[in-house]
């Protein structure tokens, strides 16, 4: 099949993926990108992040699955809005249709009482990672929803009361999403559930050989 590109979210780097592509089948077909090496040296902040993440899907081939979690699952649906014509499949996990401001404050506070060492296993380091997240705090998408055309497959954990309002507003405004909440798992679907979340892609990816 075409290459499935799984993109991790700001909390974790690509390695989260590796044992949910364990169980996957057509493992030959996955891509994983590492979000930070990207950026090949550019400032972090978004635009930076979604021009080369852009380039990224371009040299993948002409059509691509895609599959992210949270910012992945951002970057994910604002490439199938821009690229209609390459993007095959949608999957999107604990993603926000927009960014939350007052979680996004909340977890700013957070972070920056955190040392920098707390930050090696996550996709940026502290610096970066808030750059980037406050060049996202405007980030939008729920008027243009109605514009993805292809298959698309929500899925969030049962715990994930953060995103569980989005996934089915998500669902609710892509024509033909089909919703799965997974139960008593939280965000980090791929690395709390990754047999659960393997069983799932591979039955959707099924329908799409």
């Amino acid at each position: 099949m075409r290459k499935r590109i799984l993109i991790h979210g700001s909390g974790h780097k690509a390695a989260s993926w590796n044992e949910t592509i364990s169980y996957l089948n057509h493992r030959e077909d996955i891509l994983c990108p590492e979000l930070a090496n990207l950026l090949n040296g550019r400032e972090a902040n978004y635009s930076n992040l979604r021009t080369a993440f852009a380039e990224y899907c371009t040299h993948a081939g002409e059509s691509i699955h895609l599959c992210g979690l949270s910012l992945g699952g951002i970057l994910a649906l604002d490439y199938a809005l821009e690229h209609p014509e390459q993007v095959e499949t949608l999957v999107l996990i604990g993603t926000p249709y927009k960014v939350p401001k007052a979680a996004f404050a909340l977890q700013n506070v957070v972070f920056r009482f955190l040392p920098k060492s707390m930050f090696t296993s996550m996709a940026f380091d502290k610096k970066d990672t808030f750059a980037l997240g406050n060049t996202m705090k405007d980030l939008d998408f729920s008027g243009r929803l109605g514009e993805i055309q292809c298959p698309t497959l929500i899925l969030c954990g049962e715990k994930d009361s953060a995103n569980l309002k989005s996934a089915h507003f998500l669902t609710q405004h892509i024509q033909g999403a089909n919703l799965q909440v997974l139960e008593g798992i939280g965000h980090v679907v791929n690395e709390e559930a990754p047999k659960v979340l393997a069983r799932q892609l591979n039955e959707f990816y099924g329908h799409y050989n």
